[in-house]
């Protein structure tokens, strides 16, 4: 297991699927978990950058990121950036990691960069949160190899458990390579409609297969949720009372009834 920041838990939200709600789920449960007290670092690993925009940083701003930790030796204390949510910082993402695949192919230790930064860090979080890329590589390969688990995030559609046993399985090949208590710490249904009866099917298909990795919480398809980011804001600070805030808040406390039953 990565040792890790002081106390901290380094979870990664992982899917290969785009669109599932990755960024969304990180940022909101990052700013749930502060909201509570909790220091959280988010780590956007995504070349587009997402979560680093809907936190409110704009690229201007990204002068340094998660980049220069992986290529340049970078501390995270240098490369953290405090956001306007308070207990809540975020290593940006930039351009510059659009190219980060073919860089780490031929680098030393190319899938242990992330986790040696981490180990080497001196900053004190609860809870460090990585938004993942749409993408079994080499970045995502790093987040896994520093985590101590994965959260994934999958959309209520038809095509939903398509291309999950590839994420099982990848992760299961980290476990035995790379990272022997790295686990599945539950997987978030998203984008749930209650209208539709296929959402229900769908949760029904996750539920039969995973069980109780899956999250009681589901994440409903809410308008604010998709509108908060272009206001730089978690839907948590753009509305905090409509479904999509609330569900992100029971979200959060089931992560923590977890994590105190795993720490028992």
């Amino acid at each position: 297991m990565p040792s890790a920041l002081p106390s901290a838990r380094v979870i990664s939200i992982a899917n290969q699927k785009g669109g599932v709600g990755k960024t969304t789920t990180t940022i909101n449960l990052a700013t749930a978990l502060a909201a509570i007290g909790k220091r959280v670092l988010v780590i956007d690993l995504d070349p587009q950058g997402n979560a680093s925009t809907g936190l409110g940083i704009p690229r201007a701003e990204r002068r340094v990121g998660i980049y220069d930790v992986l290529f340049d030796g970078m501390p995270l204390e240098d490369a953290a950036t405090v956001s306007t949510v308070p207990n809540l910082s975020i290593i940006t993402s930039s351009v510059d990691l659009s190219g980060a695949e073919v860089e780490l192919v031929t680098s030393e230790r190319r899938e242990f960069r992330l986790r040696e930064a981490v180990d080497k860090s001196a900053l004190e979080y609860d809870y460090v949160l990585i938004d993942c890329p749409p993408a079994l590589g080499l970045l995502t390969l790093n987040a896994l190899v520093a985590s101590h688990a994965v959260m994934v995030p999958l959309q209520c559609e038809f095509y939903a458990l398509e291309g999950l046993s590839h994420l099982v399985r990848t992760i299961e090949r980290v476990k035995r390579a790379f990272n022997p208590d790295l686990d599945i710490h539950g997987v978030v249904l998203t984008m749930f409609d209650k209208r539709n009866n296929l959402s229900d099917m769908v949760a029904a298909d996750v539920r039969g297969f995973f069980g109780e990795k899956v999250y009681d919480t589901v994440i409903p398809r809410n308008v604010k949720v998709s509108e908060a980011p272009s206001h730089g804001k978690p839907v948590l600070i753009y509305d905090m009372r409509c479904p999509g805030s609330q569900a992100y808040i029971h979200l959060a406390g089931e992560v923590l009834r977890r994590e105190k039953r795993l720490s028992a």
